[in-house]
């Protein structure tokens, strides 16, 4: 097969920066609108958590380590969000898809190579052009929109961990606020919030809505993902039912491929994923 190679010029790929390059964000208007909603709809859990329930509470040890347990899952929520929407899913260079840059990284003469001409750029086995973040994303599974971002080989794990925590945090709220309308009847609504009784029920009924959409929300998300994961196959590759061209790995690499070898570090939104190799690294970095 026999391509033609367009003289292109790499500019500053100023979409998908920020901080004069040194932070990779989308600037995508509805994708940011989502995410300030998701910041907001875990403040308003706090704020019913913290201030409704907990320190009201007659029951300090209750409060006290209800407190903690919560504050704990909603930090490492907020982390894995900022982690997520933040961290590179793992996007192929635009422009690279001349004769030169293929000639530099080692392609023979006549080898069969894919370039994506939306972007400009050698596309990697399992690659798929993102319109929305304007790059081929390696092991791309898809775009969304609620950390305005590609889930993709870079950012995977922290999708994971974000969508975990927060059906943690959405089963606890949900008990919480169970447990308040007990414990307020019980004390006939006396001294067991700072609010009256129809704010409580507001704030509480909004809340139990808020935390079972959520969890089932979540839930269903995170099980997807770990089934891409245990199954290697990308949210984009089921859909479109592609057959697999490449080597697939055994269940347990594939999830070490996400998380690295089993440890503690698995559940911390702070280490990164397992790096890929040399050649990768080479061949398609931005």
């Amino acid at each position: 097969m026999e391509y033609e190679y367009p003289t292109y010029r790499r500019e500053a790929d100023v979409h998908n920066r920020c901080c004069r390059g040194w932070v990779w964000c989308i600037r995508d208007i509805f994708g940011i609108i989502c995410a300030i909603l998701t910041w907001l709809l875990i403040l308003y859990a706090e704020f019913v958590v913290m201030y409704v329930m907990l320190w009201p509470s007659p029951y300090p040890i209750y409060s006290t380590v209800n407190s903690l347990i919560f504050q704990t899952f909603a930090f490492l929520a907020f982390a894995s969000h900022l982690r997520t929407m933040f961290t590179d899913p793992g996007a192929v260079p635009k422009g690279n898809a001349t004769k030169e840059m293929i000639q530099q990284m080692g392609f023979r003469e006549g080898q069969v190579i894919f370039k994506c001409p939306k972007c400009c750029s050698i596309k990697p086995e399992r690659a798929h052009h993102c319109s929305v973040c304007q790059r081929c994303i390696r092991k791309m599974d898809h775009h969304c929109p609620w950390v305005n971002n590609c889930v993709g080989e870079n950012n995977q794990k922290y999708f994971v961990l974000f969508t975990f925590y927060i059906a943690v945090i959405s089963v606890h709220a949900l008990f919480l606020s169970i447990n308040q309308f007990v414990i307020c009847i019980k004390h006939e609504w006396k001294e067991c919030t700072y609010y009256s009784p129809p704010a409580t029920v507001v704030f509480l009924l909004f809340l139990i809505f808020e935390a079972l959409l959520f969890a089932i929300f979540t839930a269903v998300m995170l099980g997807t993902q770990l089934q891409a994961i245990w199954n290697d196959e990308t949210g984009i590759e089921q859909l479109k039912k592609e057959e697999a061209r490449w080597v697939r790995k055994s269940r347990w690499k594939s999830i070490q491929a996400v998380f690295g070898r089993f440890s503690l570090a698995w559940f911390s939104p702070f280490t990164r994923p397992p790096p890929k190799s040399k050649l990768e690294s080479y061949l398609y970095s931005v």
